[in-house]
């Protein structure tokens, strides 16, 4: 079987995870790299034996080799770089934030539909295991009624002030903790709990200015802890806690109440946001929490030292099957809208000081 050739479009958590990860793939082969700065396109390329390096977009679109390409630059540059993939017939995966706001992601979501391309977004967390057994224990209403669903996701990764000013401490880039964590949690809880009926947002900055790499200190103006309600059409309330900037954070973890018990699923591991997690539950007849064991089929086949290359690998397995067979997958830019979505309201109730109705569709 012919492999699908891969475009890398960004080069931090692309040369990073997704060269790695589509280079494990059997399916796949990383053909070209893009890079602005043709020496170091270059000096990746060499590293990784990757064929053709590019210090010019198109260059690399106009590749025949190139069936799909991945893109994990700055949100603010996702729109035109998946929109000029798209139209040269490439199919995408694409990270989170998938753009700078619903209406691109939209744009870009029916613009692959009629181009007939398959687009992926890197929604990490539907593929780990814990996650996935979660996801099958709600479906099979283990905890009955929902009463109260809690997240707190609170890590030290930007609690330095000296760490260096860059396109994530800046609001026309996409930067944020909304951005970066905020938007797996969108996703998850309308993966495992259904949709929103309406939210309420408070945006805050602990961190106010942090040296560029010249040592000058600059701005910093965007989000680093956000406190969101939620309530779900069910009527469900679910509160959410997120930050980058808290000192030995708890990490994170994910409590639901219900009617026949609890379940926790979380993980306190501060160096990588995958490996760690464990799902617990408690019952009232019981005096202590007890581990639930995740079933060997929802296990990785293999895992690595970083933690973020099963699920992405998991997540290429998926795009791989679905470019294969011509049909969507899941999860798609569809579902990256759909978070932007979210974000964006909470962008304005912040502004607004008020709860927000979501609506039905996008």
């Amino acid at each position: 079987m012919t492999k699908i050739g891969v475009g890398i479009i960004g080069t931090g958590f692309g040369r990073i995870i997704h060269i790695p990860a589509l280079q494990i793939h059997p399916e796949t082969e990383v053909v070209a790299v893009y890079h602005r700065d043709r020496q170091k396109a270059e000096q990746i390329a060499n590293k990784f034996a990757i064929p053709h390096a590019c210090d010019r977009l198109e260059n690399l679109l106009a590749l025949p080799a190139v069936d799909a390409v991945t893109i994990s630059t700055p949100p603010s540059f996702h729109y035109e770089q998946a929109k000029a993939a798209i139209a040269a017939g490439k199919h995408i995966l694409l990270e989170k934030p998938v753009t700078m706001n619903a209406q691109e992601a939209l744009e870009l979501d029916q613009f692959a539909q009629q181009q007939q391309v398959i687009t992926a977004t890197d929604f990490e967390f539907r593929c780990v295991p814990q996650w996935q057994y979660l996801k099958h224990l709600l479906d099979q209403n283990h905890l009955g009624k929902k009463r109260l669903i809690k997240i707190e996701w609170l890590v030290q990764g930007r609690a330095n002030p000296s760490r260096v000013w860059n396109w994530y401490s800046q609001k026309s880039y996409g930067g944020g903790a909304l951005g970066a964590i905020g938007s797996h949690a969108f996703d998850y809880v309308r993966w495992l709990f259904g949709d929103i009926k309406s939210l309420c947002g408070q945006l805050s900055t602990a961190i106010i200015e942090r040296p560029d790499l010249d040592g000058t200190m600059q701005p910093v103006d965007v989000d680093d802890t956000c406190n969101i309600l939620l309530e779900l059409v069910d009527g469900t309330p679910c509160n959410i806690s997120l930050s980058t900037v808290t000192h030995r954070g708890r990490g994170h973890w994910l409590t639901l109440y219900g009617e026949n018990g609890t379940l926790v699923l979380g993980s306190s591991n501060q160096a990588d946001y995958v490996h760690g997690f464990s799902l617990r539950q408690g019952k009232l007849d019981r005096s202590e929490m007890e581990v639930v064991a995740v079933p060997a089929e929802y296990e990785f086949d293999q895992t690595y030292s970083d933690g973020r290359l099963a699920p992405v690998i998991a997540i290429c397995d998926r795009w791989v099957k679905a470019i294969r067979t011509g049909t969507p997958m899941t999860p798609s830019l569809y579902e990256g809208a759909w978070s932007q979505k979210l974000m964006d309201l909470t962008h304005a109730s912040h502004q607004q000081k008020r709860w927000l109705d979501v609506p039905a569709s996008l």
